[in-house]
């Protein structure tokens, strides 16, 4: 076995190990928002439901974005994790194509690669769905997210946006509702 074949047994092991959808072949390169308005996203969106991430494991999750300069929204995550810490972290989105304004780059960490944060849908004022997705090689790994202006959304709605993902072969049975009851979501 040569290193880089190593070297991916053992990457793919730890994500399977950390529930990441892991799926065959290279990202896809679903259709996006059209006329996607940034300043119309802006505002606090609702976690409903995700693909299990490393990085976001708990619940009562929001994302609020924020004009922080011309092309360049400010990111700030927040959920609460099973200990009952608020977790918090912040980061900026910007588009790298102004031709297609739908396809943004988000980079939470200095000197980190930025991750693709792709709006497929929204409405601006009810829902949004969310498409991430890093190639390694002969597989992939899918980041998804349903969110919702509030802690709710209507069921024909989230349908809607599920079937979307299956379109594009992600693996919906995958998906996991965030907790966002308002009694146990009251410390965030």
């Amino acid at each position: 076995m040569n290193a880089l074949q190593v070297y991916s047994l053992a990457l793919l092991s730890v994500m399977a190990a950390q529930a990441q959808v892991i799926m065959p072949g290279r990202c896809p390169q679903p259709a996006v928002q059209k006329d996607f308005d940034a300043a119309r996203y802006l505002g606090t969106w609702f976690d409903i439901k995700k693909l299990p991430m490393t990085f976001q494991k708990g619940e009562c999750s929001t994302a609020t974005y924020t004009l922080q300069s011309p092309g360049v929204v400010g990111v700030f995550n927040k959920e609460l994790l099973a200990d009952g810490t608020i977790n918090t972290i912040t980061g900026t989105a910007t588009a790298l194509d102004p031709s297609e304004p739908a396809k943004l780059s988000v980079s939470f960490f200095e000197n980190s690669p930025p991750a693709p944060y792709w709006v497929l849908d929204t409405d601006y004022s009810s829902y949004t769905l969310v498409y991430s997705c890093t190639d390694l090689g002969i597989v992939h790994t899918d980041f998804a997210w349903i969110m919702s202006r509030e802690p709710t959304l209507s069921p024909v709605t989230e349908a809607r946006l599920t079937a979307k993902l299956t379109a594009i072969g992600v693996r919906v049975d995958k998906l996991v509702r965030t907790v966002q009851d308002e009694e146990y979501c009251s410390a965030v």
